[in-house]
Formats: structure tokens, C-alpha cells, sequence
């Protein structure tokens, strides 16, 4: 029989006292700091949403600049550096400079747009080289796209490959971002025209030949 039963309810009670008062102190600052972790994390909860809202905000506001050519907006998209709304509110400036023809302003845009997503940093690296092709730097496309093999990416490179008048290359570009491509893919038929000038023949060409 175990010990504890041969103990009547007095002594049981005598242990039980003896213990807290051994222990006590430390359950009790247990709770207390359990309490103060569910509390910090709460308001640390809570700062992240005002933070996220706050930024949400300022992103709005940038863009509103952008769209209204306010001269504010290039230091609105410059305050969000370092956030996905940074960058999608950057990409927005650039297009805008784009349009007003402020075309080297805007690939200075584009450089400093340091996105931590690969997806973005791919869209934000296909809208500079497109900008660069543009502004006769070709070589300077292919090289910012060398590790990206995506239909858009490929499609980018075949036309800097164009610019420089390397028709064969530029025809291995648009022959690779066709095979990448969905048979209904929005794009197909602007790089198909794309590889037909370049001397390829689509595949739907050659099957009805």
C-alpha cells in the first residue's frame, strides 16, 4: 500500500500547506509571467495590425500622388522602402515617369526597388529590362535576366535579342516562352507573331502544314 494512504486527512493537509508555502512564490510568479506573455503578446498582436493598417494607408496615399502627378509622391514611395507596398507603389511611380517620358527617372525607380518576394523581383527585373531595350542598353537586359526562364522572361530576353539584331537567339527566346506557355495563354499569340518575324514557324503553323 502506498504511503499516502496510510496518511489520514490531517496529515494530507499538513503536506499539502508545507508545500505551498515551500512553493508558493514560484507558482505564483509562474502565473504571473504566463499572464504577462498572454498580455505582451496580445498588444504585440495589436501593434502589428496598426502597423500593417498604418502602412496600408501610406500606400494609398502614395498612390493617389502618383496618379495626380503631386511631386510629394516620389518621397511618399520612397518612405514605404523595404515593404511589398513599397515596391508595388514604386512599380506605379515608374510606369507614371514612364508616361510623362521621364524614362531614365524611371528605371532609377525600378533599380532601387530591393523586393524580398522572387515573383515580384522578377516582374520588378522584366519592367527594367524592358525599359533598358528601350533606352538602347540591350546587353544590359540579357544580363539582368540571365537566371530567369519564365514565358515573360523569355519573351523580355528574345526582344533584347532583337534590339541587338541577333535574330537566332532572339528566335530560341520566343520558341522556348511559346513551349512554357498554356495553349490559351493571353500572351501566345504576341510572342507567336514575335517568332514569325524572326524567321519560326508556331507549332498550330506547322501542324496545319
Amino acid at each position: 500500500m502506498a504511503i499516502d494512504d496510510l496518511l489520514d486527512e490531517h496529515e494530507q493537509s499538513e503536506r499539502v500547506l508545507e508545500w505551498l508555502r515551500n512553493n508558493g512564490a514560484g507558482l505564483i510568479g509562474g502565473i504571473v509571467l504566463g499572464l504577462a506573455a498572454i498580455g505582451g503578446w496580445k498588444w504585440w498582436e495589436q501593434d502589428r495590425q496598426q502597423q500593417a493598417l498604418s502602412v496600408a494607408d501610406r500606400y494609398q496615399t502614395a498612390v493617389d500622388q502618383v496618379e495626380a502627378g503631386d511631386e510629394r509622391a516620389a518621397t511618399s514611395v520612397a518612405s514605404l522602402e523595404g515593404t511589398v507596398y513599397g515596391a508595388l507603389a514604386a512599380m506605379d511611380l515608374a510606369a507614371a515617369q514612364v508616361r510623362e517620358g521621364r524614362v531614365p527617372e524611371a528605371i532609377t525607380t525600378l533599380r532601387s526597388i530591393q523586393p524580398t518576394d522572387p515573383a515580384m523581383a522578377a516582374v520588378v527585373d522584366q519592367r527594367l529590362a524592358r525599359l533598358l531595350i528601350d533606352s538602347g542598353d540591350a546587353e544590359a537586359a540579357l544580363e539582368l535576366l540571365a537566371g530567369q526562364d519564365d514565358p515573360n522572361a523569355l519573351q523580355v530576353r528574345g526582344d533584347a535579342y532583337v534590339a541587338l539584331d541577333r535574330h537566332e537567339e532572339a528566335r530560341e527566346s520566343y520558341g522556348s516562352a511559346l513551349a512554357a506557355l498554356e495553349p490559351d495563354a493571353p500572351q501566345r499569340r504576341i510572342i507567336e507573331l514575335k517568332f514569325m518575324e524572326v524567321g519560326g514557324v508556331p507549332a498550330s503553323t506547322e501542324a496545319q502544314s
